[in-house]
């Protein structure tokens, strides 16, 4: 029809090569003790390929269990960033992704902070909103990362990867 934009999905086009995963598609996988970019993962994610990008933002909240949180800190194992790149090839590995990107901060936060920052881009919408999902779960459950809050009473705990 004259006019309207065609359209194509994966089973129509199974051997375009912009339907696969990339060959390295992990862009970033970095732990830090800087403040984060939600511009720099967007960016490090961009394929020309991919029709879906998603992308989560954790930040830093001012309660946690029912209790008001009044400082918190994030610190790591020295393994914590090549578990990352290793959480990221596992998601890779099961998606269709075209980049991917993560970084994790570690040190002390402020409420409102960036925590984390993970974005992946695949050929559709539905893959890229799964693998994301995937990777910011499972990087919270084996990356080693622990986050020490204590609340404005006073008491204090930790929490981390299970893994």
């Amino acid at each position: 029809m004259t006019g309207m934009a065609q359209t194509y999905d994966a089973a129509e086009r199974p051997d375009h090569p912009g339907e696969r995963a990339a060959a390295d598609p992990i862009r970033l996988a970095e732990i830090r003790e800087t403040p984060l970019s939600v511009d720099e993962v967007f960016a490090a994610v961009g394929d020309r390929a991919a029709g879906g990008t998603a992308l989560f933002v954790g930040t830093v909240r001012d309660h946690d269990g029912g209790a008001d949180v009044a400082q918190l800190g994030y610190s790591a194992h020295p393994t914590a960033q090549a578990e990352l790149r290793r959480v990221a090839e596992k998601v890779a590995a099961d998606h269709p992704v075209r980049a991917m990107a993560a970084v994790h901060r570690v040190g002390d936060l402020r409420i409102g902070d960036l925590a984390v920052v993970v974005a992946v881009s695949c050929p559709h919408r539905a893959e890229a909103f799964d693998a994301c999902r995937r990777f910011i779960d499972d990087l919270k459950h084996e990356v080693p990362i622990w986050k020490h809050q204590t609340f404005s009473d006073g008491t204090e705990e930790w929490v981390g990867a299970q893994g």
